[in-house]
Parts: structure tokens; sequence; C-alpha cells
């Protein structure tokens, strides 16, 4: 079969690997769709320390299953188009103890830690799989990337009447706006493009702050009556937004980080006593997170066509991957279609 791969930092080649037979437990699944994640970038640009080379990136997908291992597959049947639930869990470390299996010590992420799914075929255990009658396939791989934004406002605790912004409009962070609007936020979008801003309305932001042009302060001042944001979700990953997320979050309020800075960050610690703030992380997501996006996604309430900018093939996905590394502003969410 044919597969991308990356094989080191800025280069990458289509190659043939060996067809995957599936085995007990798994079926094998003809991918027509997968998207790019940021994490694939940061493979091709070399800045992704999690990944070894050579890669086959890609778990964001959608596919129809061709056939099922030895021993049938359940209710899963052959020609059913479904999505793939990502990431492993090991059961035995202090997370999965725990029940959040989403951060396993030991998770590995198609695509990152393993090889990943942009290629024509690919097994996967049927655990892994979920399925919707009125999801397209490219709708199908656009689930795995909102479920991260999903699950930061599932970890802020976002319910109903909260203020809830959102620095970054990137794919991550139009995932946390949906998820915010979906859990009845009232949500603040953050970002330096007027563009994304526009978008992000489209998502379900009510209010749009162009950080650049307007003091971020005083416009979240003015919307929220002068005590601040309830949630402050972080989706950039730079140390001035880190930063902005206390500064601006209100008394007893939520701070929660998706992204990661690349270098330390310096707070005035102090507001973490005085407001008594909950600062969480958020890794991956849940199960429940993914059928909540898929409820999204049923809905019709998503922008999809605004949000998969570019679509591409085997053929072209070098050349794609490069200008995206050269101009990540002009893309949005690319998508392979196989």
């Amino acid at each position: 079969m044919k597969a991308f791969q990356i094989t080191t930092p800025g280069e990458s080649i289509v190659v043939d690997a060996p067809r995957p037979e599936p085995a007990a437990g798994e079926v094998l699944l003809r991918v027509k769709r997968v998207g790019f994640c940021g994490s694939d970038l940061s493979t091709f640009m070399g800045k992704n320390p999690l990944v070894s080379y050579p890669r086959v990136p890609g778990h964001e997908v959608g596919g129809v299953i061709e056939a099922l291992g030895p021993g049938g597959a359940g209710d899963w049947r052959v020609g059913q188009e479904v999505l793939v639930v990502p990431y492993t869990s090991c059961g035995e470390c202090s997370a999965c103890r725990a029940g959040r299996v989403n951060c396993c010590r030991n998770n590995q992420t198609m695509g990152v830690q393993r090889e990943g799914a942009m290629a024509e075929w690919v097994v996967a255990p049927t655990e892994k799989l979920l399925a919707s009658e009125k999801l397209s396939l490219r709708e199908l791989a656009l689930v795995e990337p909102l479920t991260v934004g999903f699950h930061a406002a599932s970890r802020g605790r976002v319910a109903a009447g909260d203020t809830v912004v959102v620095f970054g409009c990137g794919a991550i962070g139009l995932g946390a706006i949906a998820g915010a609007a979906f859990r009845g936020g009232e949500v603040i979008a953050v970002d330096i493009d007027d563009a994304k801003l526009d978008l992000a309305k489209a998502c379900g932001a009510r209010h749009a702050v162009n950080s650049m042009s307007e003091s971020l302060h005083d416009r979240l001042q003015e919307i929220t009556g002068g005590h601040g944001v309830a949630v402050a979700i972080e989706a950039v990953g730079l140390p001035q937004t880190f930063r902005a997320a206390v500064d601006e979050a209100a008394f007893a309020g939520r701070v929660v980080y998706i992204g990661y800075t690349k270098q330390p960050v310096e707070y005035d610690t102090k507001l973490f006593v005085m407001k008594e703030l909950d600062i969480m992380g958020s890794r991956n997501a849940t199960r429940e997170d993914f059928a909540d996006v898929v409820q999204m996604l049923e809905s019709g309430a998503f922008p999809v066509d605004r949000v998969i900018t570019h679509t591409c093939s085997l053929d072209t996905a070098s050349e794609t991957l490069k200008a995206w590394s050269e101009s990540p502003s002009d893309f949005v969410k690319i998508q392979l279609e196989l």
C-alpha cells in the first residue's frame, strides 16, 4: 500500500508499505480522510519531542471498515463508516487507575509515538471505533481535533452562564470555543487575526477581541462587568497568553492550558492564592468528549466548510505540508483525501 511518511525534519515522501492485517478484536479500515494536526506540523519541523523518524503521521481519521479480524467484530460490519479514537491506555499508571485514561502516562497516539493513519489501510481495535449515520467522512475526520478543545471546556467545568475566554483561534482553539458554547458558556474569542476572529464567531463565540488592536484587559472588564472571566482557556502556547489567562480570570475562576510554551513562564503567583484559582492542564480527550462533538456536528451548527480550508492527495501532501510550515496562518485545517 501507499503511505505518507515524514522521513526527517523538513522531508516527506510517499512510500510503499505492507498492508496490515487485522488481528482478533480489530478491523481493517480503508482510510478515506485524515486531518493534519499541529503535532504533525511539529514533527515535520523537527519540534516534536515525542516522535522518532521516519514516521507515518495522522490520527484524525475517517474510514470504511473493509475487513473484520478473526472471530468477527461484535456489531461492527464491513462497509461501515467510522472514526478512530487514536490514543492508547496502559490500565496500570496513576491516570488510568484514576479513570482518566486520556492522560495515560504511557499513551501512544497514532502518528506520534506509533505509526499513523496517512496510509491506504490501517488496523484499529474495535473498542476505539465510533460511528455516526449522519456525518460524512470529512466530518468524521474532523471529530478528533475538535474533541481536544471540548475536553478543555470540560476540564474548566464550563456551565451555562459562565463567561469563557479562549486565547487562540486556530483549529484547537475553535474546538474550545465550540465546546464552551456547547456547554452554554458566553464565549469571548481572542486572537490577533480578524479573519480568525470572524470564524470564531461562526463557531460559537459571542464576542471577539483583537488583542493587537485593542486593550484585552479593558474589553474583558467591559464584557464581564469588571469581574473577569469565569474560565480562561489558553490554546496559543506563548508566555504572554499563559500569564494573561491568570491575570484575566475572575476570583474563584478556572484556568485551563491546552498547549505548552517552549520557554519558561514567569508569574505573579500571588494571584493564584488571592483569587483561589483552579489551574489545570488538558490533554487529549475522553469518549464522552467524542460523543459530544459528534452530537454537535450532527446538529449542523458547526461551520465545517469554513474550518476545512485545504484538501490534498497523497501526491500533493508533501508540498501542502511544506506550504503550511512556511505560512501557518494561511491554513486552518488540512485534510488528506485518499
